[in-house]
Order: structure tokens, then sequence, then C-alpha cells
């Protein structure tokens, strides 16, 4: 049933008809189900979310009277996608719509040619193309005639070739260059001592078979972090003065540098004091939660849940504490005395904190048949968008859009926020390589306990004794083992894990008395964590991002109505194991709330700590809003008019060129230029100055791209280049 769910919408099923929506949302949705096909990557999906949320406004805004594009004619982070304009259609709506689809057409067909589904996908986005009546054949890039199918075909060609230069690697499909783990990997089913690595680093995890969140078998078993230099990739709205090129091993790009994690310290006893321990221990308190027949019941409506202002996450250790519920679950929130739309209260809603924290963690975790976080946010604004109480009044004023113009402004703002909030991530992950809690408490409880040197087992590095969480095994304790060789290990109680389950559809794992060293997050067996370092939360900062956008497009920070939902059914749920045991509704007052309960689904699911949280909720929220403020800049054409001053220091001639390529600056500067083929192969690299010239005689004839990059300031320009 949760497969239908989420291949429906995943989070809302939406019932408008596909020809009832506009054009862009028509793409929207292929777009969705080729991701939900492909391998669950976060980043690489928000950059093709980013891509044709552009390709798609770029398409509208070309024929609007005041608006202006993001790509096309313009140069966008040093590339540029030259045009030399085309005849104003007599009918616009028809124009946008050809140009929009013979983009949006080739570009999908070149992003998922490889997808793991490719023969089916391909298939879906070919019907869709032939459905609106265009002809796959016509193939010409030569607009000078007017034809806006053949604009659209050069639109997607230069994207393409805008994308293998952008720094994601995509023309090596997008493998890492640089780095390499510090921790050899952990081979899960053999439960072996952990203690030997370093407890502060990312370390691979060893499958038998490796299926990651949208169900896609991995073709290794040791799957490799995804994206760690992903810092490099060209962004949307972050800034250059936010950016920062540190190493650690490698040259990490990292935009709005949080600062280091907490590391585990040698703890003279009383471990609980160290925030490493304090926090990852708190994960496996809180997986004590996940047992259906623990009849604790919580109020999830939201009445009683949500209203986290963002000035009071925590910055400081105690303030984590005094945020977190330690022990019973959840955040600080008190949730909303009244609904906003209706002027009433909230309905209370009691359900086993058990099946509430159990679905949280699948429903958020965007598995199997995923978009991933950022596409999930996706689904989300076209729920909003076809929700009844919605009014297309972009940022709550001025006139009601057509649904093609919300669509591609909501889109535009989104899309750029899942693309900044991936590179900003992603670049800290790769930098700071944080542990993920598998490691980490297994790595702790191999150690032994950080409590009191006078008990056995003691261990600057283990974790702390907490009665009724975590303790010693004694002789006579049912793990002692057979020969008492479990005498005096760290016995955790917490989630069983997929060893106690044989059927998912009929068993549960339950919760009780665990070997530490065995700790596992309540995670499918052939995924158990994402591949990619913790901190910061991916999850956390896309959440927060998409609620800040979410609230600024529609001008309100509530839900339509008041309240956004969805329902869960009893025993028609869970994935993982048989869940839950009632029927019951999420509910979310406003998109933070939401934002917010993905991140505590993430602990609850064993998969972050609260170091990793809090500090991708802060960057999120910043990203949204910069993404923002961006595109209202190109919504009302008031953004900057000056040129790229990298762009107009630069002369390259001749252009065609045979033998010598002269480069004349109109500064004193130094540059690198990098020359590539128009499939990103790098051919030429060299350090010029004013009036410096580059021998180009070995290259062969054809178009290179020759990529400027100022040392000082790391500013980018693209230049064309024809070898004769």
């Amino acid at each position: 049933m949760k497969k239908l769910l989420i291949t429906t919408l995943l989070l809302f099923v939406s019932l408008n008809t596909m020809q009832s929506q506009s054009i862009a949302r028509q793409w929207n949705e292929e777009l969705l189900n080729a991701i939900r096909s492909d391998f669950a990557r976060p980043t690489i999906h928000a950059r093709n979310l980013f891509h044709t949320s552009v390709a798609m406004y770029d398409a509208w805004a070309l024929f609007d009277t005041q608006a202006e594009t993001v790509f096309l004619g313009k140069t966008f982070q040093g590339y540029n996608f030259s045009f030399n304009g085309i005849a104003t259609p007599t009918d616009i709506n028809v124009a946008r719509a050809e140009m929009m689809s013979y983009t949006m057409y080739r570009l999908l067909n070149y992003r998922f040619a490889n997808s793991p589904d490719s023969a089916n996908t391909l298939i879906s986005i070919n019907t869709l193309f032939s459905n609106l009546g265009y002809d796959a054949t016509f193939t010409s890039t030569d607009y000078s005639t007017n034809s806006y199918a053949a604009l659209g075909n050069y639109f997607a060609q230069e994207i393409i070739a805008f994308g293998l230069q952008d720094g994601s690697n995509e023309q090596n499909s997008y493998t890492n260059q640089f780095y390499s783990p510090s921790n050899q990997p952990l081979v899960l089913e053999l439960y072996e001592d952990n203690t030997a690595i370093n407890p502060n680093s990312w370390q691979p995890l060893a499958f038998d078979v490796f299926v990651d969140q949208s169900g896609n078998t991995y073709p290794l078993d040791t799957p490799s972090f995804l994206s760690p230099e992903w810092g490099e990739v060209s962004p949307f709205a972050l800034k250059s003065t936010d950016l920062q090129i540190l190493n650690n091993g490698f040259d990490s790009y990292v935009y709005n540098d949080p600062g280091p994690p907490d590391y585990i310290q040698n703890s003279n006893e009383d471990g609980i004091d160290d925030p490493y321990k304090w926090y990852f221990t708190l994960v496996a308190s809180w997986s004590s939660h996940l047992d259906p027949n623990d009849n604790t019941t919580i109020d999830i409506s939201p009445g009683a849940l949500g209203n986290v202002d963002l000035t009071n996450y925590p910055q400081t250790f105690q303030e984590y504490k005094a945020f977190y519920d330690f022990t019973n679950g959840g955040d600080s929130g008190t949730g909303h005395a009244l609904n906003q739309s209706t002027g009433l209260p909230y309905v209370p809603q009691l359900v086993k904190r058990s099946d509430y924290a159990r679905v949280l963690a699948e429903f958020w975790a965007d598995g199997p048949d995923s978009e991933t976080p950022p596409g999930h946010w996706f689904t989300i604004i076209n729920y909003v968008s076809d929700h009844p109480d919605t009014v297309k009044q972009f940022n709550g004023q001025g006139p009601i859009l057509s649904d093609l113009e919300w669509d591609v402004k909501g889109y535009l703002v989104l899309g750029g926020a899942m693309h900044d909030a991936a590179v900003d991530t992603w670049g800290i992950k790769g930098y700071y390589d944080y542990i993920r809690p598998i490691s980490a408490i297994r790595y702790m409880a191999g150690k032994g306990q950080s409590t009191d040197a006078t008990l056995p087992s003691y261990d600057p590095h283990g974790m702390p004794l907490i009665p009724g969480l975590v303790e010693l095994i004694e002789t006579g304790d049912a793990l002692a083992g057979t020969g008492d060789e479990n005498v005096n290990k760290i016995k955790i109680k917490s989630w069983k894990g997929p060893d106690f389950i044989t059927d998912p559809a009929v068993d549960v794992a339950g919760v009780d008395w665990i070997l530490g060293e065995h700790w596992w997050p309540y995670q499918r067996p052939t995924f158990v964590t994402p591949p990619f370092a913790g901190y910061l939360s991916g999850h956390s900062t896309f959440s927060r991002a998409a609620a800040e956008v979410l609230t600024l497009v529609t001008g309100d920070a509530f839900f339509p109505g008041g309240m956004g939902t969805f329902d869960i059914l009893q025993n028609d749920f869970l994935v993982f194991e048989e869940g839950p045991t009632q029927s019951f509704t999420l509910q979310w007052a406003t998109y933070r709330d939401a934002s917010d309960q993905t991140s505590l689904s993430r602990i609850w699911g064993g998969i972050h700590p609260p170091i990793d949280d809090i500090r991708g909720r802060i960057i999120g929220d910043k990203i949204g809003k910069e993404a923002y403020d961006l595109a209202v800049q190109y919504f009302d054409a008031s953004l900057s008019t000056s040129e790229n001053t990298l762009e107009n220091d630069i002369v390259i001639y001749p252009n065609p060129v045979l033998n010598q390529l002269n480069i004349q600056t109109s500064s004193i500067k130094n540059y690198t230029v990098d020359i590539y083929t128009i499939n990103g192969a790098l051919v030429n690299s060299s350090a010029i100055s004013n009036n410096k010239s580059v021998n180009v005689s070995h290259l062969s004839a054809g178009l290179y791209l020759a990529k400027f990059i100022d040392p000082n300031t790391k500013e980018i320009t693209i230049k064309k280049l024809i070898k004769k």
C-alpha cells in the first residue's frame, strides 16, 4: 500500500487530471516519476530539479514583458548561454508549451538514459511528449527560423553543456575524484569488533546486497560516499562571500561553514557529560520507543506538537539537552493554540508513541519509490497548488496568477533552494566526514562504559551507563552467553533489528535488551544508513529550506486550511516491519512544523544525532530565504544589470583558432584557464596573465569550452572556443 501511495504522490494524492494541469506541472510530474525509478541520489536529483525548473521558467519568462530569464541569453556562474533572439509568437501559450516540452524532453532523455529502469522511464517521457502532440524526430537546433521547437532543442543542448562543466563531474557519472574514507568498511552481518575505527569519521558499510532508498539494487556491495565534492557544483543563490575553500585531504568548497561537530572526548568518568556520547546515546534512547507493545500514547495534533521558533534552536550543549527530550522523545515544541484558518483549537489526536515514531521514520525516509528529499518537497508544493483553499497570489499579494505562472515561479524558487541545500550540505559532509550512529554506537559499546572507573569494562570512549537503557551484562543475564562470554559487555534496550524479522509483512522486531555491538537503526537491513557522512543532515537542510520557500511563495506559514494531513492505515503502511497497530492521521499546521518533524524522524530512525539536525535547520532557513530573494529579482527584472566582471576582463582571439590562443585582460591579474571538450574532458590547463597565449595546436578540430578562474575570488567565466 505504501508503494502505491508514494508512487501516486508520496505525500498527497492529487485529484486533478493531467489535462487540467499546466504544462510545467505535467513535466514536473514526469521528472518526479523518473527520479522514483532512479538511484536514490539526493544531490544529483536536487540538481535535476533545479535545471529543469530553470528550463521551464525561462521558457515562460522569455515571452513575459517584465520577467527576465535565468540561463537563456545570460552568463550564469561563468557559463554564457548565448541567445540571438526569436520572433514574438502569435500565440504565446503555444510557443511556451512547445519550447518547454522540447527542452524538457531532450534534457530528461539525456539525464535518465542510464537510470536502472531507463527503459520504462524513457517510454514514459516519450509517451507524454507524444501525447502533447510533438514530434521526437525533429532535432534541429536552428531557431533562426523562429521555431520554438528548435529553440527548445537548443536550450536543452546548452543546459547539458553547462552541466558538463559545473563541477558535478557528470561526464564521469558523478564519481568522486579525490575523497577516500579514513575507516575500513563495517561488515554489518558479521558483528565484528568495531573499536579500531576513527570514531569521529564516516565509515562505509559492507553488504551482501545493498538496496538504496528507492528500492534499487546497487551495483556495489560497499557503496562509496555519495558526492563528497559537491560543494564545487555551481549554485543558484549561494553567496561567494559565504564560501571557504578548506582542505581535509582535498580542497572542499564549504558554504556557510557551521564549524565542526562534537568529537568524542576521553571522558574522566560521567561519560554522559560528553556531548558526543549524549547525542549518540539519545539516538539509542529514542530507538527504545519503537515497540508496538508499548502503550504509551502522545497527542500528535498541531495543538500539541510543533510551533518551534528558529530563535529557540539550541546553540550550546546545555541548550541541546533542554531542547530534546532524551527519555520520552520529541522536542520543546508546545503546539499551536488555534488553527489560524478556522479560529478553532486543533482537535487532540492520541496515538501510540511507538506507532507515531515508526511511521515518521519510514514516512520521511523517502523510500522505497522515493523522489528523494528534494523531490519529496516538490510533491508538497504540488499538493498546495491543488488545494481548494489555495489562492495563487505570489507571496499572498497582487493578482491571481495563471496555473503556469504559479508553477514555474514556485518551481524555480524551490528548485534553486533544493539545489543550493545539496551544494551546501554535501560540501560540509565531504569536509567534516562525520560518523553515523550505526558506527558510533557499535564503537562505544565495543569499548565498554565511560561512567565509573571502578566498574568493569571502563574506557574513556565507552558508552555512558543509564539504568534501564544502557547497562553492563551480568552473569545470569539472558545475553550473558552459554559460557558467560558476554558478561561485562554493554547491553542497550533498543529496537532489536532486522535479525528478528523474517517477513516484514507480518513480523515486528520489537524492543528488548540487545548487545550494544549489535545495535541497528530502524531501517531495512539492505540499506541501514545512507552512504555518506552524517553531519549535516540533508533532511533537515532540505526541509527547512523548502518550508521557508513555501511560506514565502504562498505568503502564509500555514498549510491551506490551517493544516496539512496524510492518512495512515492500520497494518497497511510500514515497510520495514508490520504496522502500525492503529490508523491515524499525520497533521502539520505549518510548513516549518512538517520540516521539524522530518528532522525528528531521522533521530527516531537511527540516522542522525541532534548535532547533525539543528545546524542543518539553521542553514536551510538561510538558503530558502536567499533562493526566494534572488528568484524575485528575476521575476520583476530587478536583478543588477552589471555584467560579470571576469567576463568583461578577458578577451580571447583568434576564435576560431589554429595554433596559438591569445588571451588579453584589461587588468593586471593572473588566471587559470582549463580547456574542456564539449563532453567535459579536460584537455589543457594553464596559468596565464595579461597578454599571454596558450598553445592549442595539439587539439583536434571542434568545439571546446575555456574555463577561466580568478584564483583570488574564485569567480569563473566560460568562453566557447572553436579549434580549426
